[in-house]
């Protein structure tokens, strides 16, 4: 399942998720450590040398700072301007791409600056460049960080403004009803197969040249030359879910360019979880924090009136998803659209009364807030563009960054027995991830994260229960930087701890930022307050 913060059409990636053409985390099945070999080395240094070129000319040439064109949605005093990167950093004098980016001012005097806090919220394929408006909306968890530093966004390669890349029509691509991602019959999974693999081959068709290098190790390069475009002398990062692994892979490429790292619900970095095996931990964690809004809605049966325990309110989900099985509600909402839309209750707590309000309304007789909530809107071309754009990238960068397993029968083996204890979200995770089987460029071997010379403390956040990425990925991360302290929120499974209340993590936050102060040893804080309907 993606990384990242969705938008209220939850429908977009969740039809996708659904929809079998997208891939998710493949894990490198135990592969040698490939760098030790002297090729994979050779050709690292190469691009370790082609990323200090590109940062030194990068540093030269600055950034252009302009009004943000007007269509992208930016109020001033935010400004956009554009980084230029090589496509192959083994090549920095080839094919280069512009990368989007966008900034605000500090808000503090000038003596209390302290540079450009850059910000990737995950995905991969989600944009970064809403960070700025976290100032101009005054954000009240970020007030006191911003007085420090400039707030940096960008779209990383491949996304958005960024040489955007495409896998399939977009409008094709939110089409619903999609199939029941749990087969029924070797029919069934014969034909997401063939799905997958189509997908797989409209990314290459559509955008073959990027696709090589759609690598998390080139996200960080690229982090590095917009660093130096930003004339920063060390990088200052904020990254939530999928950011996370992306500050895990620069910390070890860059460990002297780092000043200060926060990563937020950690993947793990683990070569063997990257990305096949990840994505299999994902479909158990989202069982359990499935359940955990279950036991929610139960406690909450005087508002919604779904069952006064979690089988009751189970009971409903299965009654509701036979329905649209049987006959699409509203035409077009079926299994598929249902788990698009409800997999936003595990996702993010914000979700849990918006989900419960629309699944309660169903079965108090109003279908028509569930076709709203969980159908494609076909006239929103933009949004349809950019939730497939979304998409693509996820796949192009997790299929990539590391070698899939391509014998169906593994994935097959696999997703049927998770699929007995977990049914929430495993088959629809494995055809999300499918096409990485027939991945049609090389798949790279994962960089080893670990700690280098001159890496600072990094501080780590991640609630206990969280279902995208699971507790574990944490506990890897903390073990391989060394000086690193993990705050654990206990009893909270919300995916994106930072920009929560909770002043036990939101104080640390801010004392890590404004003084590069950790404590002296891990910390476990209470959850934040549970929604209230």
């Amino acid at each position: 399942m993606r990384h990242h913060r969705s938008t209220r059409r939850a429908a977009a990636f969740g039809s996708a998720g659904v929809l079998v053409t997208a891939t998710l985390i493949a894990g490198a099945v135990a592969a040698p450590t490939a760098s030790a070999s002297a090729g994979g080395r050779h050709g690292q240094d190469r691009e370790a040398r082609g990323a200090a070129v590109a940062a030194a000319r990068a540093e030269k040439a600055g950034i252009d700072w302009q009004d943000c064109p007007a269509d992208w949605g930016f109020e001033k005093p935010i400004q956009c301007g554009w980084v230029t990167v090589p496509l192959d950093y083994a090549k920095p004098d080839g094919k280069q791409i512009k990368l989007a980016v966008d900034r605000i001012g500090s808000t503090g005097t000038k003596s209390e600056r302290q540079g450009a806090l850059i910000y990737n919220p995950g995905g991969p394929g989600a944009s970064g460049m809403r960070f700025p408006r976290r100032i101009t909306t005054k954000a009240p968890l970020w007030v006191n960080t911003s007085k420090a530093y400039d707030f940096v966004g960008f779209d990383p390669r491949g996304v958005g403004h960024s040489a955007p890349i495409s896998c399939i029509d977009p409008q094709e691509f939110v089409k619903a009803p999609k199939m029941d991602p749990v087969p029924d019959s070797e029919a069934d999974k014969r034909a997401q197969r063939k799905l997958a693999r189509e997908y797989a081959e409209g990314c290459y068709e559509r955008s073959g040249e990027m696709l090589p290098h759609m690598t998390t190790p080139n996200s960080a390069r690229d982090l590095d030359v917009i660093r130096a475009a930003l004339g920063e002398k060390k990088l200052n990062f904020l990254g939530v879910s999928y950011g996370t692994y992306l500050g895990a892979v620069y910390g070890t490429l860059f460990p002297g360019h780092v000043r200060r790292m926060i990563v937020d619900s950690v993947v793990s970095p683990s070569r063997e979880k990257i990305w096949y095996e990840a994505n299999l931990d994902q479909d158990v964690a989202f069982e359990m924090r499935w359940k955990d809004w279950q036991d929610w809605v139960a406690a909450n049966d005087a508002v919604f009136h779904l069952g006064t325990t979690r089988a009751a309110v189970q009971a409903k989900w299965l009654e509701l998803r036979a329905t649209a099985k049987k006959n699409p509600i509203g035409g077009v909402v079926g299994p598929a659209e249902l788990l698009g839309f409800f997999q936003g209750a595990p996702y993010y707590d914000s979700s849990w009364i918006p989900v419960a309000t629309v699944f309660s309304k169903y079965f108090a007789g109003d279908t028509q807030a569930l076709v709203d909530a969980a159908a494609p809107d076909l006239s929103d071309t933009a949004g349809n563009a950019s939730s497939e754009n979304g998409n693509a990238v996820y796949t192009a960068v997790e299929c990539t960054d590391a070698k899939w397993p391509t014998s169906w029968k593994k994935w097959d083996r696999d997703n049927t027995r998770l699929h007995k204890d977990y049914p929430f979200l495993t088959w629809s995770n494995a055809w999300m991830n499918l096409p990485c089987a027939t991945w049609p460029v090389k798949q790279q071997t994962p960089v080893n994260v670990r700690t280098g010379k001159g890496l600072p403390g990094v501080l780590i956040v991640q609630s206990e229960r969280d279902a995208a990425t699971p507790y574990g990925g944490a506990v890897e991360l903390h073990k391989r930087f060394k000086g690193s302290r993990l705050i654990t929120e206990k009893n909270a499974g919300s995916h994106g701890v930072t920009n929560l209340v909770n002043p036990c993590i939101n104080e640390r936050v801010d004392s890590y930022l404004l003084s590069g102060k950790l404590d002296a040893s891990d910390v476990t804080c209470g959850p934040h307050a549970t929604p209230k309907p």
